[in-house]
């Protein structure tokens, strides 16, 4: 009874602690931050500079005392103090004022689904560190589906693949379980690292890592678009060391990031191959989803379609699915509390 007095007063959130941004849904309000998951610390005196969109700003523009990094690596914790003073940083940001009346927050974070026992705690640990009464997991997959509202409950088969920006995950969910699953570390960050590598090896070109995103997020495709796109790589030159700008076009940014996305469709194809055969022709039948930013990729729904013949789907904004399903888990918690990732530590303090 007192806890449910509490969980009513107290505005629960919903957190999808991602490689690249940090969503948070609050309770009753909806998504009210979407920030880059950076944080600039200064190493001599181990002062936080900024966090967020302040932070990655300063991504390629700090002197060497300052240090402009991602506290989370292919979806898990690999700094784990400055984790936790992000997440204190954005759960004090949206419930600042119910602390002093009210109790803390209950908390639901999305994570990976092929993280360890130690990387689940270092989460649940952040979380309750940072300020939150009960944390519970809850895997990024399962919430995607649930974001997209598609029907995890039934005895149907629902397949998600969620591309976000440390990995991917491609799941088959059935009467509110996964079924089959697998979680690969090839994602967002992994495109533009192709894109890195390209320039390098094909023009002797040094690119920034924000310069490469905004090249893939520009020209970027997986499958022959109808139109070549082009655009300005900018860069330092490897030989001469001088600036340099070399054009280039979309067929050739498809070609550097052929390889990754290549190994994303066989994780895919392996997952339906671990599938069993009712489950798959649920999938056929209705199609599988596509969640998370890599989604957007141009073209990459066509050549999924292409090379599993399967009907492909972009859910509805990609970006927040993970988020808007830790929302609405936190909505229906009672009911929907069998999604949740089982630890032996989650009991309220």
């Amino acid at each position: 009874m007192l806890n449910r007095l509490f969980g009513y007063f107290s505005h629960d959130i919903g957190i999808d602690l991602g490689t690249a941004n940090t969503l948070v849904y609050v309770k009753g309000k909806g998504i009210v931050i979407n920030e880059p998951s950076v944080v600039a610390l200064n190493i001599k005196t181990k002062q936080i500079l900024a966090i967020g969109e302040e932070a990655k700003k300063m991504v390629g523009r700090t002197p060497a005392n300052i240090v402009a990094s991602r506290p989370l690596v292919d979806g898990v914790v690999s700094d784990f103090e400055v984790t936790e003073i992000m997440l204190k940083y954005f759960i004090d940001k949206v419930h600042k004022e119910s602390f002093v009346l009210f109790p803390r927050p209950r908390v639901v974070v999305g994570i990976p689904s092929g993280v360890t026992e130690v990387e689940k705690r270092a989460v649940e640990d952040a979380a309750k560190n940072a300020g939150a009464r009960e944390a519970y997991l809850v895997e990024e997959p399962m919430a995607a589906a649930i974001g997209a509202r598609l029907p995890i409950q039934e005895a149907a088969g629902t397949m998600v693949v969620d591309i976000g920006g440390g990995t991917t995950e491609v799941a088959v969910i059935s009467l509110g379980g996964v079924v089959s699953a697998r979680s690969i570390r090839i994602a967002g960050d992994e495109l533009n690292e192709d894109i890195i590598q390209y320039a390098r090896d094909e023009f002797n070109l040094l690119l920034g890592e924000r310069t490469a995103e905004d090249i893939k997020i520009a020209i970027g495709s997986a499958y022959p678009l109808e139109k070549k796109l082009e655009a300005i790589m900018r860069g330092r030159d490897l030989v001469t060391g001088l600036p340099k700008a070399i054009p280039v076009d979309s067929d050739q940014i498809r070609q550097a990031l052929a390889k990754s996305v290549n190994i994303l469709i066989d994780a895919i194809k392996i997952t339906i191959e671990e599938t069993p055969p009712e489950l798959v022709a649920d999938i056929m039948e209705q199609g599988m989803f596509l969640a998370g930013g890599g989604a957007l990729l141009k073209g990459l729904d066509q050549l999924i379609t292409l090379t599993t013949k399967m009907a492909v789907h972009i859910a509805n904004d990609p970006l927040t699915c993970v988020v808007r399903g830790t929302g609405l888990i936190l909505e229906d918690l009672d009911s929907l509390r069998g999604v949740l990732v089982p630890t032996n530590y989650n009991a309220p303090r």
